[in-house]
């Protein structure tokens, strides 16, 4: 007869998300007042509570209604990064996005994980880094230790448990690569910001 899973099995103890029951609790109702509650449209009172409970957030930062923020301790925002409605971060770990990143509407950045191999079915968690100028389209989702490198592109839909190289567009299930991207400065931009890969 073949293993089976049994989930009453199952132990995360050794998982500890960093803060205090109280300070989760707490966290808990911010996220669903003033995050995923899509009446909600200021992104300034989003910052400010988002460092209130300890997330490195830069300036010029967007972030549209209805996200959901795991832990916002383990949240690290660069400078003009773009977050879409219904983006949810379930940072069960450290989550860095680097300046003029975008993560499009409805994307999943989802840091755990579970060990099928196993029957007691053992969660994982692994970091996130998106790396400045990154885009991750609409309805993507971005598995556990996964680097997407400098201005990669990840196209609507698409999903990737590996990591991106810099400056190329990726798409599918899993995502494989389609086309280097190619930026083109508009005549607004100053020679000291224009970059080749």
């Amino acid at each position: 007869m073949r293993p089976t899973a049994d989930l009453s099995t199952f132990d995360n103890s050794w998982y500890h998300p960093g803060k205090s029951g109280l300070t989760r609790l707490a966290w808990y109702f911010v996220n669903v007042l003033f995050f995923i509650n899509p009446l909600n449209p200021f992104s300034g009172l989003k910052v400010r509570l988002l460092r209130m409970f300890g997330a490195h957030v830069g300036t010029g930062v967007v972030i549209k209604p209805a996200v959901n923020i795991k832990y916002p301790w383990m949240l690290t925002i660069g400078d003009h990064v773009w977050i879409g409605e219904n983006v949810w971060i379930d940072n069960l770990t450290q989550v860095s996005l680097g300046d003029h990143t975008c993560i499009s509407q409805g994307a999943m950045l989802l840091t755990g994980n579970h060990n099928y191999k196993r029957s007691s079915f053992d969660l994982m968690v692994g970091e996130i880094h998106l790396e400045a100028g990154a885009w991750i389209g609409a309805q993507c989702l971005v598995g556990p230790n996964v680097r997407v490198g400098s201005h990669a592109v990840l196209s609507a839909g698409s999903v990737t448990m590996k990591d991106l190289e810099p400056y190329q567009v990726y798409a599918g299930n899993p995502a494989a690569f389609v086309r280097e991207r190619t930026i083109e400065p508009d005549s607004q931009t100053p020679a000291h910001l224009i970059t080749t890969p």
